[in-house]
């Protein structure tokens, strides 16, 4: 079966030889059902924690100004990213040759649980508040991201390998709708407005939760913590994973950073289509993480927007994404995974390039727009409703292109080598994890315009347009055919 990923003027790179050892066992409907769950229990930490209420939150209550805000959660994403670039390839070798994957997910998942839990003592004035926030934000993005790596290394035996697409796109279809919804049950019952001290229902909020110190933005760490204990325990008991290999933790490290040294030999010599697939990947993804990690904080400054109008935008914007990402992977299958994941970055280049041609009182740069006023309501201005349409666009868009990667990747990578190259495919997601978020940091710092810092982005999506255009299909392993 061969990739519709592949040019018609290229002939299509040889089949990898199937691995020795046991074909792979596809698992049933609640083993796909508790794979897909693991993006419903780890994205409310992206949602809730990374971009729509704590990182406002710090930016606008515990940082001196927005802009500083912005600069120091950048340095802070950066400081996660190289962490998770230098050890994701490493650890994925080290599963490849120890065998299982769930250990390492619940691992790094439990990182990611109580650092999101130690948020909630990141009040206002509390002592080395800044300080506490950062460094939990560090840990729990390491501990979520090393758990996403380990979990993607399952799917390519979970299903038949023309099905890829499909369960990709529903796993991010999935996340989304869980990002969704723990959204709006921070906002529902948690998170209130300072000034009203009431929830968007107009409540109250739950658990005598304090509006004055920022106590239901606070909560968002401690929920996704419980979020992700339960909703994993399905991946953990019913989705199959690999075989132990029997190798004490010390022999297996030694074979996989071997088997590793091997593999980027290969892709220097030899995977040349892998290596330019991975280059393209690490600057387009972490050009869309850092769109992600500042659109909220962006708003925040720009337009003076609290948790309320954020939350109310985050809600939207996951749910274009939510569609978009099971729209994505019926594409996918049928049209490829190349085509898909090109044609999503052609429309976050064009949509990036407004969002940053827009302020509080202009649109298109030079358009002069009535600029938000107390009373007149939730995105009462055009600069703000045309914010919110950009936003919804970038969620159509971002959900194919990351289920797209994560497939196209599946289909790239030889088989008994999966963990390693999802490693890769980590580090290629997180090495300009650190250089978007630094970019953007500084050119926030030097201009002090949150405007001119987040349009450096727009290089990220273009740069790995060009080389994810340029990258070749290959045929199905033979035991995928």
């Amino acid at each position: 079966m061969n990739d519709t990923t592949t040019p018609a003027s290229a002939a299509p790179l040889p089949a990898d030889p199937a691995p020795a050892g046991p074909p792979l066992r596809h698992a049933g409907p609640a083993g796909i059902a508790g794979w897909v769950l693991f993006d419903w229990s780890m994205q409310p930490f992206f949602t809730l924690v990374t971009t729509f209420v704590f990182a406002p939150y710090f930016a606008a209550r515990l940082a001196p100004t927005p802009a500083d805000g912005q600069a120091l959660w950048g340095y802070a994403t950066a400081a996660a990213g190289l962490v998770i670039a230098l050890m994701s390839p490493v650890l994925g070798a080290i599963a490849d040759a120890s065998g299982r994957r769930k250990p390492w997910v619940m691992g790094f998942g439990l990182l990611m649980a109580v650092s999101s839990v130690a948020l909630w003592w990141a009040a206002p004035g509390a002592p080395a508040a800044v300080t506490l926030a950062l460094g939990a934000f560090v840990l729990g993005t390491i501990g979520a991201e090393f758990a996403t790596v380990f979990n993607n290394a399952m799917m390519p035996g979970l299903v038949p390998q023309e099905r890829l697409g499909r369960l990709s796109g529903l796993g991010w279809a999935c996340g989304y709708v869980g990002g969704l919804v723990s959204l709006a049950l921070t906002l529902g019952f948690l998170a209130a407005d300072p000034e009203t001290g009431r929830t968007l229902l107009g409540h109250p909020p739950a658990l005598g939760l304090d509006p004055a110190a920022s106590a239901g933005d606070r909560a968002s760490g401690p929920l996704s913590a419980v979020w992700f204990l339960i909703f994993v325990l399905p991946m953990l008991v019913f989705t199959p994973d690999v075989p132990p290999s029997g190798l004490p933790l010390r022999e297996a490290a030694t074979r996989g950073m071997a088997a590793l040294k091997k593999t980027g030999r290969a892709l220097l010599a030899e995977e040349r289509n892998m290596a330019r697939f991975l280059l393209g990947n690490m600057i387009a993804m972490n050009g869309l993480g850092a769109l992600f990690a500042f659109g909220g904080i962006y708003a925040a400054g720009v337009f003076g927007w609290a948790t309320i109008e954020i939350g109310i935008f985050g809600i939207l914007l996951t749910i274009t994404g939510s569609i978009g990402a099971y729209l994505g992977g019926r594409l996918d299958d049928r049209f490829g995974s190349k085509p898909v994941v090109c044609g999503a970055l052609a429309i976050l280049i064009a949509t990036a390039v407004l969002i940053v041609s827009i302020d509080a009182d202009h649109i298109f740069f030079v358009v002069a727009a009535a600029g938000p006023s107390p009373g007149d309501g939730l995105f009462a201005s055009t600069p703000e409703r045309l914010y919110v349409l950009l936003g919804c666009v970038i969620g159509m868009a971002a959900g194919p292109l990351q289920a797209g990667a994560r497939t196209l990747l599946a289909r790239l990578a030889p088989q008994d080598r999966i963990g390693q190259y999802y490693g890769l495919f980590a580090l290629s997601g997180k090495v300009t994890s650190f250089l978007g978020p630094l970019g953007v940091a500084l050119v926030t710092d030097l201009t002090g315009s949150q405007r001119a810092g987040a349009s450096v982005l727009i290089g990220f999506f273009g740069v790995g347009l060009w080389f994810l255009a340029g990258v070749a299909g290959r045929r199905a392993p033979a035991q995928w055919q």
